[in-house]
């Protein structure tokens, strides 16, 4: 093989490598969805992000990271008169570790929820705040 077809031969292996790398890479910023509304009734109006409906309309600041790719989602409110709804029952802390973050999400937040809202959403009050997580399921369910 002479030394031009070498050449070409080393750029696609390279190139097919990279491919590879970037097929495999975890996901990144464009995988991630941020919203912000400033009640849940507005938020539950956003047909696109599908903000669970558990959120009481009247809750405030709502904000949600939310993993496009996938099931994933970490949310923070402040509560108002309503509460959380009874759907939202005393339950065990997450037993997976959120891989979205934001600078409102405390590390480690998922771990320390006590309630569970619609069967897949670990939930806390913490110092006036809602936090809520939904860690990745395998039905891709929203």
């Amino acid at each position: 093989m002479n030394e031009i077809g070498k050449t070409a031969t080393w750029f696609a292996a390279i190139a097919a490598a990279l491919a590879t790398v970037t097929a495999c890479a975890p996901d990144g910023p464009e995988h991630v969805k941020n919203v912000s509304y400033d009640t849940g009734a507005i938020g539950k109006a956003d047909t696109d992000a599908r903000l669970p409906s558990w959120i009481p309309d009247d809750a405030t600041a709502v904000t949600e990271v939310i993993r496009t790719t996938g099931s994933e989602r970490i949310l923070r409110y402040t509560p108002g008169a309503s509460g959380l709804p009874a759907t939202c029952v005393k339950g065990p802390a997450s037993a997976t570790r959120a891989t979205l973050s934001a600078d409102w999400w405390p590390a480690g937040q998922e771990h320390r929820t006590d309630r569970v809202c619609d069967t897949d959403w670990h939930v806390i009050a913490d110092q006036g705040l809602i936090y809520a997580y939904k860690p990745e399921t395998l039905d891709q369910r929203r």
